[in-house]
């Protein structure tokens, strides 16, 4: 299979702290990818700067075959990137319906949603994807109104309605009860199938019934990637945590 993301020699430093030392990291198409660490291992900042958030100071992060660095984060958005981050950013006071659609990329914002023309087809991607994430029973209610799970779920939805074919997804289980990590799994296994995903987790069990592979950073670099049974046995993995 061949690489949808591709980051090459990837670094950046904060006041002379080096969060990300020479990365390489490559994900396929249709793959589940899981990067887990210690807390500082530099998971989020990658995250970061292949959304555009934070710019490298060296290094390439290419996009099926296009070089996103450099580019805005909107740039990066429209070209099919999608990210979430670790906290429910959604539109409380809105509903879920209206939440999805403001996200539709002819109708981004809320101006864009109330002066936009209804369309059937606009209609049936909003009640598509709310059957998706488990709200199609909720597209009347509030954002505000849900539990701390849907609206995570929610804003997954928000980043689907862009048809985004690359998700970088930050701790999306944190907070959640049991069952939620339960739905949540199968609902990133389903939407993993005809584009790629990147999720940060810190939550091992829940990392083991996800990941196609597993990435483990720690101080910026590199330490194991392959399978999750693999990266379990591997002495160096094993010392960083027990070394916490």
């Amino acid at each position: 299979m061949s690489a949808i993301l591709e980051v090459t020699g990837l670094s950046v430093s904060f006041d002379g702290f080096k969060a990300v030392d020479g990365l390489d990291f490559s994900v396929e198409e249709d793959e589940l990818r899981c990067v887990i660490g210690p807390n500082g291992a530099g998971k989020t900042t990658l995250l970061d700067m292949i959304c555009g958030k934070t710019r490298p100071s060296a290094g390439s992060i290419r996009f099926r075959g296009r070089e996103l660095t450099g580019l805005i984060e909107y740039a990066i958005t429209r070209a099919g990137v999608g990210r979430k981050f670790q906290n429910p950013s959604t539109y409380e006071d809105l509903s879920v319906r209206e939440n999805l659609e403001i996200s539709h990329p002819g109708r981004r914002g809320i101006a864009g949603c109330l002066f936009a023309h209804h369309s059937a087809e606009v209609d049936e991607r909003i009640e598509s994807i709310a059957a998706e994430i488990h709200l199609a029973d909720r597209l009347q209610t509030k954002a505000a109104l849900l539990s701390h799970g849907q609206k995570q779920w929610l804003e997954i939805g928000m980043l689907l309605m862009q048809e985004p074919a690359l998700l970088l997804l930050d701790e999306p289980v944190a907070g959640m009860s049991a069952r939620e990590r339960e739905v949540t799994a199968g609902l990133l296994q389903r939407i993993a199938k005809g584009r790629a995903l990147v999720v940060i987790e810190h939550d091992m069990g829940f990392v083991g019934s996800i990941a196609h592979r597993v990435t483990v950073l720690h101080q910026g670099r590199l330490l194991a990637e392959g399978r999750m049974e693999d990266v379990q046995r591997d002495q160096r993995v094993i010392d960083v945590y027990l070394g916490q």
